[in-house]
């Protein structure tokens, strides 16, 4: 992907990802796990009990393998949407603007939910494309994974909830 030479407009489509994922549980269900900032730093399994702390209105969410993230929220619309600034890792130019993720709850005719997720701002991660363009390809991959986590820890909750 590095090697590659793109036109302005495939580089700004690249410049999002965009994923989705029906999940059998109520949105109520599904934003509270949504709200948690960085809910999707993990090796495949959500955490019950994250590491989170505040610094102002910044989360740090630590995970033993993967190290420190930072998340500011945007905006919070419950029980439909929420919006959060990725502000970086240790190995991102702290100088440089974040990325953008947004996600979206819409109920299904019949029940569930499906999610939706969008991050974007990649371009604005490196000043060169092979740099932000490899930083997308892992989160690319990631929100596949991420999702399915997700799905799966929302529908086991919501299976073990009382039924009213």
């Amino acid at each position: 992907m590095n090697d590659t030479a793109y036109t302005e407009e495939e580089l700004a489509e690249l410049d999002r990802i965009a994923r989705q994922i029906d999940i059998d549980a109520p949105a109520e269900r599904v934003w509270d796990l949504v709200v948690r900032p960085g809910w999707y730093i993990n090796e495949g399994e959500v955490l019950d009990e994250p590491d989170v702390r505040y610094e102002g209105d910044v989360a740090v969410v630590r995970d033993a393998n993967l190290g420190e993230f930072r998340f500011r929220t945007v905006e919070l619309d419950k029980p439909r949407y929420a919006a959060f600034r990725w502000l970086g890792t240790p190995h991102r130019n702290e100088s440089k603007n974040s990325t953008l993720v947004e996600f979206w709850i819409d109920e299904r005719p019949g029940g569930g939910v499906t999610l939706r997720v969008v991050e974007s701002g990649f371009s604005d991660l490196f000043d060169e494309p092979a740099a932000w363009l490899k930083e997308r390809a892992g989160n690319d991959k990631g929100w596949l994974e991420e999702l399915a986590a997700g799905k799966a820890y929302v529908e086991k909750a919501a299976a073990a909830a009382p039924r009213p």
